[in-house]
């Protein structure tokens, strides 16, 4: 199990990443744009993926991670169950929303020193 604090310091521990409020929840966001956000009560996290990596992660386990329901999900937003994830998964699915959300080069540079 991941801890909510444990999500929260892995989400702003990338480079620029500021955490604001986003509906009663924390939300992680690179120059303005939200990549992911925490629901601790529920040990949950939402992350948005681009079309090339919800596939894959989608298909890992779908109790563990799977698409937000109707439209958001469509979009690439999703969920993680905190209780369920391996943390190794949960960072490379975290590693994948901040690159989707990032300016190109920080991206880019963020995927060389990985």
């Amino acid at each position: 199990m991941i801890q909510p604090e444990a999500f929260r310091k892995m989400a702003l521990s990338y480079p620029e990443v500021v955490e604001q409020d986003h509906w009663g929840n924390p939300s992680f966001r690179i120059k303005k744009k939200i990549f992911a956000t925490l629901q601790p009560e529920e040990k949950t996290a939402v992350l948005k993926l681009n079309e090339f990596d919800r596939p894959i992660f989608w298909a890992i386990d779908s109790k563990m991670i799977f698409p937000v329901e109707g439209a958001w999900g469509k979009q690439g937003w999703t969920k993680v169950d905190l209780t369920k994830v391996k943390k190794e998964i949960l960072i490379q699915a975290m590693n994948a929303a901040y690159c989707t959300v990032a300016p190109k080069k920080i991206a880019e540079k963020f995927r060389a020193d990985i």
